[in-house]
């Protein structure tokens, strides 16, 4: 069995210890040692002790010989120093310091540190194949010189960990908004000054011999528009933008850890919502949850989510069996003991969606199939409304015919005044379920629609075509300079979609649920940030081409109607609309001449339906520009 390196080390330097006092005491009394002083022995093991205990403690034998440097030189001469200190005392204590000579101490001090030291400079020489002690500084300079962007309890452990054990970072300075922390230290490092100091803070630490090269996120709360600010002012410095990763990445080794890029959603124009537990568990556990489109992006997630809180059993029903497979795959691997029914059927299959309410009596309906993508929907209207409406209405229906508890519909802002028809069918469906929900008719079955903005990174959303763009070498497409959108990460939607489905309604069975999605962001800007990002400059590295409008889209979007009632929830970050007044018999009447005309492929007749429905719907979308104009 071998013997760790490290005790190696520790022996090594215990038995140094003892040497290099005898060695001191030789070098100060010369042959006479052992007849003038008597106290040879207990002198030698009380030091011997003390100096093992002290380097411990300080960490020498954690240090690698292999990459031996000033650093080291330092901590070896500090725990010298210590370890004198504590034996002077106790070998006063026990001999009254009888014929011991004072200047010992410091003869013993440079033996001891030649001892220590010397060693491990030979070593390192041997293995660098050189003589040559200009190492001692490379060592350092080859560490990378970091400035930490925030104040939290990740910035603390890193420079604790960076500081004790062999690392790729040297933390030289830390910046933080909070102005109680400027000119305090921690852990050695010092808080220079606010987020709008850093050009500043820099110049000083390059004249101190101290010039970062990386500047680092480490605060996981900064809002998006102060990291925009920041991507703008390292831009300008010549530097790069990264961010801390999570302490249980690193807590293990820190030597193998790569700090992680700012990624888009860190861009986001505000801290990213995460609504509070509220009563999920309670309304999950030992319920039988069933989820349509669950291998989509939405549905996915919320599978993932909704398998943490136990329920009885999990039902995922998904028309591509490939994604079918992969969601099922995953949660199985991750939650095996759930039970997990993986179907593959069409939410506009009734007579196949009534079976499987008959058969797994789900409790907890989440309605995410869809089909979303706008362009292809402008080009396959009658599958849309096949999909969107009669797909949902066949879902509210099944859920109050098998007494269902709640039914929670995902849907987007683009159904509000839409300009295309994936929005118009949306609406469409909305207005179905909220009819449903006030008809009286739905018995113990409530409804819950909602609606949010763009998912960043959804299939089909702008984030994977700009990357895929970027991987080419651009150009990036933007369809119009003035384009926003609201934008979401998908953990938030699913947090919106899950904390809306714990929500009391008022007297009515069905409600609209919005997030707080803060300011809309220009498409252009979330270009422009992306191949900053990607290490590139805008309209030179990367071009970044305008395409126009394509039909269906609108300069921008909006999440409420003029005339909804809004008012606040429990939950911060969550808006509740009050639904408008509907006739649910004249609605039903139209969704059934919907389908109808879906079915046959009647597409003209089925706009004018649609239009009927959604007065508010118009596919000019000249007149969205002249509006935002």
């Amino acid at each position: 069995m071998l013997v760790k390196k490290s005790y190696i080390a520790a022996l090594h330097d215990i038995f140094m210890v003892a040497i290099s006092f005898m060695v001191a005491l030789y070098l100060r009394l010369g042959n006479d040692l052992l007849t003038r002083y008597t106290h040879l022995i207990p002198s030698v093991l009380l030091f011997t002790a003390i100096c093992a205990i002290v380097f411990s403690v300080m960490g020498l034998y954690r240090g690698v010989w292999r990459y031996a440097s000033i650093r080291d030189m330092l901590t070896i001469a500090k725990a010298i120093t210590l370890a004198t200190l504590i034996f002077v005392p106790l070998l006063f204590m026990l001999t009254r310091l009888e014929s011991f000579p004072r200047s010992v101490l410091v003869i013993n001090w440079m033996v001891l540190f030649a001892a220590l030291g010397g060693p491990r400079l030979l070593y390192r020489m041997i293995k660098d194949k050189s003589f040559s002690i200009s190492f001692l500084k490379n060592i350092e300079d080859s560490r990378i010189p970091v400035l930490l962007v925030g104040v939290s309890d990740n910035a603390v452990n890193f420079i604790r960990e960076a500081s004790h054990r062999s690392s790729d970072y040297k933390i030289v300075g830390l910046v933080d908004d909070n102005k109680e922390t400027h000119s305090r230290q921690i852990h050695g490092v010092k808080v220079y000054g606010g987020f709008d100091s850093i050009p500043k803070i820099i110049r000083k630490l390059k004249k101190d011999g101290l010039p970062p090269r990386r500047i680092i996120l480490a605060r996981d709360n900064i809002d998006g528009s102060v990291i925009k600010e920041l991507l703008k002012t390292t831009d300008k410095l010549g530097f790069t933008l990264a961010k801390l990763p999570k302490m249980s990445d690193f807590k293990e080794n820190i030597d193998k850890i790569e700090v992680r890029p700012v990624a888009i959603e860190d861009l986001l124009g505000r801290a990213q919502k995460t609504p509070e537990l509220g009563r999920r568990k309670e309304l999950i556990e030992g319920k039988s949850v069933l989820v349509t489109g669950a291998g989509g992006t939405i549905g996915s997630e919320l599978v993932r989510q909704i398998a943490a809180y136990h329920p009885e059993k999990l039902i995922l029903l998904e028309i591509s069996e490939f994604n079918l497979y992969k969601i099922g795959q995953e949660l199985s691997l991750n939650f095996p003991d759930l039970p997990l029914r993986c179907l593959i059927g069409d939410v506009r299959d009734i007579a196949g969606l009534d079976n499987i309410f008959k058969a797994e009596k789900p409790e907890l309906i989440f309605h995410a199939a869809a089909l979303k993508h706008v362009p292809i929907v402008e080009e396959n209207l009658c599958e849309a409304a096949l999909t969107n409406i009669i797909g949902s209405k066949n879902v509210a229906d099944c859920s109050v015919a098998h007494h269902a508890k709640k039914v929670v519909m995902v849907s987007t802002d683009k159904a509000v005044n839409p300009t295309s028809l994936m929005g118009v069918t949306k609406r469409v469906a909305e207005c179905y379920v909220q009819g449903l929900g006030a008809s009286g008719t739905c018995g113990d079955t409530s409804f819950s629609t909602v609606r949010f903005g763009n998912v960043l990174g959804s299939s089909g959303s702008v984030i994977p075509l700009f990357q895929e763009q970027l991987a080419k070498g651009g150009p990036i497409t933007v369809t119009h300079p003035e384009m926003t959108r609201y934008f979401m990460t998908v953990p938030e939607a699913v947090e919106l979609v899950l904390q809306a489905s714990t929500i009391e309604h008022n007297d009515e069975k069905s409600a609209i649920f919005v997030l707080d999605m803060g300011e809309p962001m220009l498409i252009q800007d979330l270009a422009i940030q992306m191949i900053k990002l990607a290490g590139f400059k805008p309209h030179e590295d990367i071009k970044i081409e305008y395409t126009g409008i394509r039909p269906g889209e609108k300069l921008y979007e909006e999440l409420f109607y003029d005339n909804e009632v809004r008012s606040r929830t429990l939950y911060e970050g969550i808006t509740s609309a009050e639904a408008r007044d509907t006739d649910f018999a004249s609605i039903a009447k139209i969704v059934d001449k919907i389908g109808k005309a879906a079915l046959t492929r009647n597409s003209v007749e089925l706009l004018e339906l649609l239009k009927e429905q959604v007065p508010e719907y118009n596919a000019n979308p000249d007149t969205n520009i002249k509006k935002v104009a």
